[in-house]
Protein backbone atom coordinates (compact mmCIF):
# COMPACT_ATOMS: atom_id res chain seq x y z
CA UNK A 1 0.00 0.00 0.00
CA UNK A 2 1.59 3.59 -0.97
CA UNK A 3 1.66 5.80 2.06
CA UNK A 4 1.76 9.32 1.67
CA UNK A 5 2.99 12.50 4.33
CA UNK A 6 1.16 15.38 3.03
CA UNK A 7 4.07 17.30 4.68
CA UNK A 8 7.28 18.93 3.92
CA UNK A 9 8.35 18.87 7.50
CA UNK A 10 11.98 17.71 7.50
CA UNK A 11 11.33 16.43 11.05
CA UNK A 12 8.11 14.80 10.31
CA UNK A 13 9.94 12.63 7.18
CA UNK A 14 12.83 11.85 9.55
CA UNK A 15 10.22 10.17 12.26
CA UNK A 16 7.94 8.57 9.54
CA UNK A 17 11.40 7.21 8.26
CA UNK A 18 12.17 5.98 11.34
CA UNK A 19 8.83 3.36 11.11
CA UNK A 20 8.40 3.36 7.27
CA UNK A 21 11.33 2.91 4.88
CA UNK A 22 9.31 4.00 1.46
CA UNK A 23 6.56 6.25 1.40
CA UNK A 24 6.19 9.59 -0.61
CA UNK A 25 5.83 13.13 0.15
CA UNK A 26 3.35 15.42 -1.01
CA UNK A 27 2.90 19.15 0.54
CA UNK A 28 -0.35 20.57 1.17
CA UNK A 29 -0.36 23.88 -0.62
CA UNK A 30 -3.41 25.06 1.17
CA UNK A 31 -2.96 28.12 4.17
CA UNK A 32 -3.44 26.45 8.05
CA UNK A 33 -6.49 28.18 8.79
CA UNK A 34 -8.90 25.69 10.44
CA UNK A 35 -9.48 26.72 14.01
CA UNK A 36 -11.31 24.71 16.44
CA UNK A 37 -12.91 25.48 20.03
CA UNK A 38 -9.79 24.75 21.09
CA UNK A 39 -5.84 24.01 20.30
CA UNK A 40 -6.88 20.35 20.24
CA UNK A 41 -9.37 20.59 17.83
CA UNK A 42 -7.12 23.27 16.34
CA UNK A 43 -4.22 20.87 15.64
CA UNK A 44 -7.06 17.88 14.32
CA UNK A 45 -8.42 20.21 12.31
CA UNK A 46 -5.24 21.64 10.80
CA UNK A 47 -3.85 17.91 9.90
CA UNK A 48 -7.42 16.51 8.59
CA UNK A 49 -7.44 19.75 5.93
CA UNK A 50 -3.68 18.83 4.78
CA UNK A 51 -4.62 15.32 4.47
CA UNK A 52 -7.95 15.87 2.53
CA UNK A 53 -6.42 18.43 0.20
CA UNK A 54 -3.22 16.08 -0.82
CA UNK A 55 -5.33 12.94 -0.95
CA UNK A 56 -8.03 14.78 -2.98
CA UNK A 57 -5.10 15.34 -5.51
CA UNK A 58 -4.14 11.89 -5.78
CA UNK A 59 -4.88 9.31 -8.59
CA UNK A 60 -4.79 5.90 -6.89
CA UNK A 61 -5.50 4.54 -3.93
CA UNK A 62 -3.03 5.61 -1.12
CA UNK A 63 -3.09 6.15 2.56
CA UNK A 64 -2.61 9.93 3.66
CA UNK A 65 -1.23 11.25 6.74
CA UNK A 66 -1.38 14.66 7.58
CA UNK A 67 -0.14 16.77 10.78
CA UNK A 68 -0.19 19.53 12.76
CA UNK A 69 1.77 20.77 15.41
CA UNK A 70 0.66 23.11 18.26
CA UNK A 71 2.09 24.85 21.41
CA UNK A 72 -0.38 26.07 23.80
CA UNK A 73 0.37 27.62 27.03
CA UNK A 74 -2.96 28.01 29.22
CA UNK A 75 -4.76 27.46 26.82
CA UNK A 76 -3.41 30.19 24.09
CA UNK A 77 -1.93 28.51 20.75
CA UNK A 78 1.95 29.72 20.14
CA UNK A 79 2.50 29.04 16.62
CA UNK A 80 5.83 30.01 14.44
CA UNK A 81 7.42 32.61 15.41
CA UNK A 82 6.86 36.10 12.70
CA UNK A 83 10.43 37.01 13.46
CA UNK A 84 13.14 36.73 16.02
CA UNK A 85 11.69 39.54 18.46
CA UNK A 86 8.61 37.45 18.48
CA UNK A 87 10.70 34.19 19.09
CA UNK A 88 12.16 36.08 22.21
CA UNK A 89 8.71 36.86 23.56
CA UNK A 90 7.40 33.60 23.03
CA UNK A 91 10.86 31.86 25.13
CA UNK A 92 10.30 34.25 27.42
CA UNK A 93 6.47 33.25 27.77
CA UNK A 94 7.39 29.83 28.24
CA UNK A 95 10.35 30.67 30.84
CA UNK A 96 9.89 28.39 33.69
CA UNK A 97 6.52 27.33 32.82
CA UNK A 98 4.41 23.98 31.67
CA UNK A 99 2.92 23.91 28.40
CA UNK A 100 1.64 21.54 25.97
CA UNK A 101 2.78 20.29 22.85
CA UNK A 102 -0.54 18.63 20.88
CA UNK A 103 0.47 17.12 17.35
CA UNK A 104 -2.86 16.38 15.48
CA UNK A 105 -2.81 13.42 12.99
CA UNK A 106 -5.27 12.62 10.37
CA UNK A 107 -4.70 8.58 9.04
CA UNK A 108 -6.53 8.54 5.80
CA UNK A 109 -6.41 5.24 4.66
CA UNK A 110 -8.12 2.58 2.80
CA UNK A 111 -9.39 0.29 5.99
CA UNK A 112 -9.51 2.77 8.57
CA UNK A 113 -9.17 6.74 8.67
CA UNK A 114 -8.77 8.42 12.15
CA UNK A 115 -8.32 12.00 13.28
CA UNK A 116 -6.22 11.91 16.91
CA UNK A 117 -4.09 14.27 18.83
CA UNK A 118 -1.07 13.29 21.14
CA UNK A 119 -0.08 15.61 23.79
CA UNK A 120 2.93 15.62 25.73
CA UNK A 121 3.16 18.34 28.93
CA UNK A 122 6.70 20.32 28.72
CA UNK A 123 7.68 22.18 31.27
CA UNK A 124 10.85 24.84 30.48
CA UNK A 125 13.74 26.00 32.63
CA UNK A 126 13.93 29.62 33.63
CA UNK A 127 15.61 30.98 30.95
CA UNK A 128 17.83 34.03 30.82
CA UNK A 129 17.59 36.25 28.52
CA UNK A 130 21.45 35.77 27.46
CA UNK A 131 20.25 31.78 26.82
CA UNK A 132 16.90 33.30 24.64
CA UNK A 133 19.12 35.51 22.61
CA UNK A 134 21.78 32.85 22.07
CA UNK A 135 19.11 30.56 21.06
CA UNK A 136 17.22 32.76 18.75
CA UNK A 137 20.30 33.96 16.92
CA UNK A 138 21.06 30.52 15.50
CA UNK A 139 17.55 31.20 13.51
CA UNK A 140 16.45 27.58 14.64
CA UNK A 141 13.33 28.79 16.27
CA UNK A 142 11.97 30.79 13.44
CA UNK A 143 10.17 27.61 12.06
CA UNK A 144 8.68 25.43 14.74
CA UNK A 145 5.78 26.18 16.77
CA UNK A 146 6.32 28.14 20.28
CA UNK A 147 9.63 29.01 18.81
CA UNK A 148 11.47 26.13 20.28
CA UNK A 149 12.55 22.35 19.13
CA UNK A 150 13.50 19.96 21.85
CA UNK A 151 15.87 18.28 19.52
CA UNK A 152 18.24 21.35 19.21
CA UNK A 153 20.67 20.76 21.83
CA UNK A 154 19.73 24.19 23.88
CA UNK A 155 19.34 23.42 27.76
CA UNK A 156 15.30 24.63 27.28
CA UNK A 157 13.33 21.81 28.51
CA UNK A 158 13.48 20.89 32.19
CA UNK A 159 11.14 17.74 31.95
CA UNK A 160 8.42 16.64 29.82
CA UNK A 161 5.51 13.84 30.31
CA UNK A 162 4.42 11.88 26.86
CA UNK A 163 6.31 11.45 23.70
CA UNK A 164 9.60 12.79 22.83
CA UNK A 165 9.15 12.30 19.15
CA UNK A 166 5.54 14.25 19.65
CA UNK A 167 7.73 17.55 21.13
CA UNK A 168 9.57 17.18 17.91
CA UNK A 169 6.45 16.95 15.60
CA UNK A 170 5.11 13.43 14.87
CA UNK A 171 4.31 11.01 17.20
CA UNK A 172 5.52 7.85 16.24
CA UNK A 173 4.10 5.61 18.93
CA UNK A 174 0.70 6.90 17.43
CA UNK A 175 1.35 6.44 14.28
CA UNK A 176 2.65 2.83 14.44
CA UNK A 177 -0.32 1.69 15.86
CA UNK A 178 -2.51 3.51 13.19
CA UNK A 179 0.09 1.64 10.64
CA UNK A 180 -0.23 -1.79 12.29
CA UNK A 181 -4.20 -1.40 12.31
CA UNK A 182 -4.06 -0.46 8.86
CA UNK A 183 -2.11 -2.98 7.78
CA UNK A 184 0.95 -1.76 6.49
CA UNK A 185 3.20 -2.56 8.82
Amino acid sequence: MKVVLASLSPRRKQLLATLLPQFEIIGAEGEESAEGANPSQTAMLRAEQKAREVKARLQEKAVVIGSDTIVALNGEILGKPQNSEDAKRMLRALSGKSHQVITGVAFLGERISRVLCDITTVRFHSLSEELIERYVATGSPLDKAGAYGIQDGFPLVKEYVGSYDNVVGFPTELMKSLLIEEGVL
